[in-house]
């Protein structure tokens, strides 16, 4: 199947990695449905008055919402959640946008017929690695509503295949970065955060000891290859990690991001261990190797690079961004109601 010429539905299309796949689908005509809880209007500015590029405001838990949005529609690229800190503090809010909303877009699209869905998981499925590099067969073992309510979206999306013969495919994206990443509130990440305080001269905080990997993939990599997964019938009702294969600490991060700032040697502020926090992540991508030809050509010093020049060049600067990247973004436990 080629996606030139086809109407796509894109869920939280105006999130972070959702704005990027926007980008790459420059032959579609693209729908984004987003209640812009956690997206941004400003992901998709420059498609402001693009004809290929309709946005509709709506929730992925209302099913009246998702018919709207899926009419005429080819191809489903499955975006929407809300985040792992966003669990913490909000589990059955998550839940219901994680679970329940993958659910709704599964109802939706197999009435309309669309030829392929595309649900989008989280290599927080997996917890803490029991084995490195992680398979598609690597036990999953969430440590977060976030995770388990991702578990139970994709689940529902094999068992829609399995029950009804439904084109779909599960994605499993290891840590992504880049431009337009949150730096802020309970979608913040990592390398954003340690980018806003370098460049301000703060120290990055991290939480535990620093020893902890995750496997970090730049965003339009990711982007581009999902393009690649819905024209891959042969990835129907496969479930696909989308990672670097590569690992990077913690530590390694900060001193990487502090280097490209020009703040080597500054020292991290060490604090206790974050809820929920996975020790390792290293993605296997054999399965996508094979299936899609995957390949990454943007490395994380390079990518770093690039979200560093985008964040000294937002308008007000670094500075303007400092007090909306607290290091405490979840809602601590003794805080939470009973």
């Amino acid at each position: 199947m080629k996606l030139r010429g086809k109407n796509v539905l894109v869920t939280g299309g105006a999130g972070f990695i959702g704005s990027h796949l926007v980008d790459a689908l420059g032959d579609c005509q693209v729908r984004v449905l987003d209640d812009f809880s956690t997206g941004r209007e400003a992901n998709l500015a420059h498609h402001a008055g693009n004809p290929r590029v309709e946005v509709i405001r709506g929730d992925i838990r209302n099913r009246d919402d998702v018919a709207a949005a899926m009419r005429g529609i080819d191809v489903v690229f499955h975006m929407v959640c809300r985040g792992v800190r966003h669990s913490i503090g909000h589990p059955v809010e998550n839940h219901e946008a994680n679970a329940t909303g993958a659910l709704i877009v599964l109802g939706e699209a197999r009435k309309v017929g669309v030829e392929r869905l595309v649900h989008i998981s989280s290599s927080e499925v997996y917890g803490t690695a029991r084995y490195a590099p992680m398979d598609e067969n690597h036990p999953t073992f969430p440590e977060t509503v976030y995770g388990a309510g991702k578990l139970a979206g994709e689940a529902y999306a094999r068992a829609y295949h399995q029950t009804y013969g439904f084109p779909s495919v599960v994605i499993r994206p290891f840590n992504n970065f880049g431009p337009r990443a949150h730096h802020e509130g309970d979608s913040g990440e990592v390398i954003p955060r340690f980018i806003v305080w370098a460049l301000c001269g703060k120290p990055p905080v991290i939480f535990g000891d620093g020893e902890q990997t995750r496997d970090f993939i730049y965003v339009e990599e990711t982007a581009r290859w999902l393009c690649r997964v819905a024209e891959t019938d042969e990835a129907v009702g496969q479930t696909i990690n989308l990672g670097s294969g590569r690992e990077t600490s913690v530590n390694e991060l900060a001193r990487i991001v502090c280097e490209e700032v020009g703040l080597a040697g500054i020292e991290p502020d060490f604090r206790p261990p974050r809820p929920g926090d996975v020790r390792r992540h290293l993605a296997a991508v054999d399965r996508a190797r094979e299936l899609l030809g995957f390949e990454v050509e943007i490395g994380v010093r390079e990518g770093i690079r690039r979200v560093v020049e985008h964040f000294r060049n937002v308008p007000g600067g670094p500075a303007s961004l400092l007090n909306d990247a607290q290091p405490v973004n979840w809602v601590p436990l003794e805080e939470q109601a009973s």
